[in-house]
């Protein structure tokens, strides 16, 4: 298959070093894996972007942002925003494999911000367009997608509760994402702390961790970044707290974070939100690390309560489920992590996706056309051999012609 694949055509792949972007690292995994299966990937991005293996389509545009801080001043800066500077670099790359697609370069496109394509999908239906959902489905999501509907598009969903806000949405399937296991080395033992990895945000439950923290009397080491929106809630929920006990490392960079998971008593996700997935979730169990969660979002599809973690309803229950963390043999949640949200699965769940819209969109208007034309006449030749069968049961006509 000829694929291309885009995330955001302002920031450089891979992400800035200094960035939590998600859907960049699962974008890049996913074209490597594809690439490694034997598939044609082009991947568009800004100049100065490089994947191993992956073709890089830049169309000679510059990238805007090369760090976290860039970053945050773009999506701040009103004045750009409300002018789609960034929407306006989007658009351009968009319309790049568009055109490649319809020149039959691409068998189907890819992208991992759905509104980034939309207009161009729904006036290009001849092409196939694949979508991955990384962000809860707001009512204006919603809204947007019926706007823009056409059979063409295809949505995957990283989890089955990311769909119950949208369940009618021209879903080709659910594919969790996943980690490279050979990246989280694994513990069997670990220190005396808790864990909380992850946006400093208030529907991460950061505050509702410490209560945690403090209740069972042990270390929380909190690692994340704060942003500017979220500032006041560090400054008025955490801040405070921080000691001895209640440790803030800051922003902690990928490579770094293995070693934190692996030491862990536990890793606590408090949601407060319909979090669709939970990446932080999957790179502890990989390291053995068990996972406290509320019963939000994915967390029940990503957790084995009892098993590789705990998923419960209220902060009191996660204060028990501290004290019962012994229980989980910490070599169960690796082997589940493995088993379920290994790379390897999540590639070949993409290569099923990008087969089925493939081979849904060779059924072109033309070909329908063509063969409504020939339904009369296999009616009717159906209808004759109905007819005989009918005949010669009955007996009024024999089963061989008489010779003559």
């Amino acid at each position: 298959m000829k694929i291309a694949m885009m995330v955001r055509a302002y920031i450089p792949v891979p992400r800035p070093a200094d960035m939590i972007y998600a859907p960049i690292d699962l974008a890049v995994q996913i074209a490597v894996g594809l690439t490694k299966r034997g598939h044609s990937v082009d991947f568009y991005a800004p100049l100065g972007s490089k994947i191993p293996g992956v073709t890089i389509k830049s169309a000679n545009i510059r990238p805007l942002v090369a760090s976290q801080a860039e970053y945050k001043d773009l999506i701040f800066d009103i004045e750009k925003m409300n002018h789609y500077f960034p929407a306006l670099w989007e658009g351009y790359l968009v319309k790049e494999m568009f055109d490649g697609a319809r020149a039959g370069k691409y068998d189907a496109l890819h992208f991992h911000h759905p509104e980034t394509a939309l207009q161009m999908a729904y006036s290009h239906q001849d092409v196939p367009v694949l979508y991955t959902l990384h962000d809860p489905l707001y009512d204006w999501y919603k809204e947007t997608y019926g706007m823009y509907s056409s059979a063409n598009q295809h949505f995957v969903s990283i989890s089955n509760n990311q769909r119950r806000d949208a369940p009618d949405l021209n879903y080709v399937g659910t594919i969790y994402n996943g980690v490279s296991i050979k990246d989280y080395p694994f513990s069997d033992k670990a220190e005396d702390y808790l864990l909380y990895a992850g946006r400093i945000v208030p529907e991460k439950g950061i505050k509702e961790a410490i209560t945690v923290a403090k209740e069972t009397h042990h270390r929380l080491l909190i690692i994340g970044p704060v942003y500017p929106g979220s500032q006041g809630y560090f400054d008025q929920y955490i801040k405070p707290h921080l000691d001895e006990q209640i440790l803030y490392l800051g922003y902690v960079d990928q490579k770094q974070l293995p070693r934190y998971y692996q030491k862990a008593k536990a890793l606590l996700t408090p949601v407060q939100w319909e979090e669709p997935f939970g990446l932080t979730t999957i790179e502890a169990m990989a390291s053995g690390t068990p996972v406290i969660s509320f019963r939000r979002g994915a967390a029940p599809e990503i957790i084995v309560d009892g098993k590789t973690g705990f998923v419960v309803d209220t902060t009191a229950e996660m204060i028990d489920a501290v004290h019962k963390i012994k229980k989980i043999k910490r070599s169960d949640a690796r082997e589940h992590v493995k088993a379920n949200f290994s790379l390897k699965n999540m590639v070949a769940g993409y290569e099923g996706a990008f087969e089925t819209i493939i081979s849904e969109q060779k059924i072109t208007p033309r070909v329908v056309r063509r063969k409504l034309r020939r339904v009369p006449k296999i009616i009717r030749e159906a209808s004759q051999k109905r007819h005989l069968k009918k005949m010669i049961k009955a007996k009024k006509l024999p089963v061989k012609p008489r010779p003559r």
